[in-house]
């Protein structure tokens, strides 16, 4: 399938005072989380979005915009209740370190799986409707913009976490090992066969490589060649292929 670039949404004022926000109204982001999300834009400028879809809140919307904003051509940008941070409840709103003498801040800890946030929502139903909305957005690209298609969604920091333990094939209860920090990159690609994750929590580097995002196919045996250098190209299983040529399937051997 197409490539997604999983975006989470620049610094608030409510990250830096350890307050739960959730989905309370008028969280925008604070100055260094829009200079955050203008560097997240920045890098995303090189690559050729064919859309942008955001979590309905605010921080999200406005790191959105700022990609949209930095596109050389025009990118849709779409609004997804899906991409939504999680329904909190009576957790919203309060101090981290008041919630960490809850009871239930241990399970959310050691077994996610198995928390419903006090008039809220469970963590297992945060993580179905957002892979859900991922993969159904995704599909839809490669349908019209076809599989080297790449597209970004934007959404908040245990959302996207959810997303990339669904794709590396992990159980939800160890996902608060993945770490995806303010206007942080992740990048996934969806395959017939498997999700492929290409990066996490990037907050550096180039990412004019992914202007030519290849459909992911076999998992190339020995890790492949990576990512091609200016003016080479790379067969689908990794073989360097400088006139152009599909490089060969590299095959186990005993």
């Amino acid at each position: 399938m197409a490539t997604v670039i999983l975006v989470r949404h620049g610094r608030t004022a409510a990250n830096t005072a350890g307050i739960l926000a959730g989905r309370a109204p008028g969280v925008g982001l604070d100055d260094v989380g829009r200079g955050q999300a203008e560097r997240a834009a920045q890098r995303l400028a090189v690559v050729p979005l064919v859309g942008v879809v955001t979590s309905p809140l605010e921080r999200c919307r406005r790191t959105a915009e700022a990609v949209v904003d930095r596109q050389r051509a025009a990118a849709p940008l779409a609004v997804d209740d899906g991409l939504t941070e999680c329904d909190y409840g009576a957790w919203q709103g309060r101090a981290l370190r008041e919630l960490a003498t809850e009871p239930l801040w241990t399970v959310v800890q050691q077994q996610p799986s198995a928390v419903t946030f006090p008039d809220g929502e469970s963590m297992r139903a945060m993580q179905a409707r957002a892979v859900a909305a991922v993969r159904g957005h995704d599909a839809a690209v490669e349908a019209e913009h076809g599989a080297g298609a790449v597209w970004a969604a934007v959404s908040h920091g245990d959302v996207i976490k959810a997303v990339l333990a669904d794709a590396l094939g992990m159980h939800l209860d160890v996902f608060q090992r993945i770490a995806v920090g303010p206007a942080s990159l992740s990048v996934v690609r969806y395959g017939a066969s498997r999700p492929e994750v290409v990066g996490m929590n990037l907050d550096d580097g180039d990412l004019s490589w992914l202007a030519s995002a290849a459909p992911v196919g076999d998992a190339a045996v020995g890790g492949g060649a990576g990512h091609a250098a200016d003016g080479e190209r790379v067969g689908a299983a990794g073989t360097d292929t400088a006139d152009g040529r599909p490089g060969d399937v590299a095959q186990p051997r005993s």
